[in-house]
């Protein structure tokens, strides 16, 4: 299984991105998916996954601001990320896993996101 991630870059406070994770098989297969973020000596968040099912759930840093998504027919998941604030400012990281409990068995490469104040 690979997770390549796309879609980082500079942005200002209050602008948007949209993250992509490209899976090289049917997102379908995956029990869950999602994003995890890692910021400069700060700790490792999980801040949305998406069930096979479609249930969704979000950290409450983000909450109410991005949104997790994914397209079947493309193999690929998204983040969109409105409402920018610079403490969003991480490395970002799609993860996936075929077991419904537990840690994320595939990791993608980051890819960053800089917010600009």
């Amino acid at each position: 299984v690979q997770l390549q991630a796309s879609g980082g870059g500079l942005v200002q406070a209050g602008g948007s991105l949209r993250l992509s994770c490209a899976a090289s098989r049917s997102i379908l297969e995956f029990a869950r998916m999602g994003w995890y973020r890692q910021a400069p000596g700060k700790q490792r968040e999980l801040v949305a996954f998406i069930t096979s099912g479609g249930v969704t759930k979000y950290s409450d840093s983000v909450k109410g601001r991005f949104t997790i998504s994914g397209d079947n027919a493309k193999d690929t998941m998204y983040l969109q990320m409105n409402s920018l604030k610079p403490e969003d400012t991480a490395d970002y990281f799609c993860v996936a896993d075929f077991s419904t409990r537990g840690g994320y068995s595939y990791w993608g490469l980051g890819t960053l996101v800089t917010v600009s104040s």
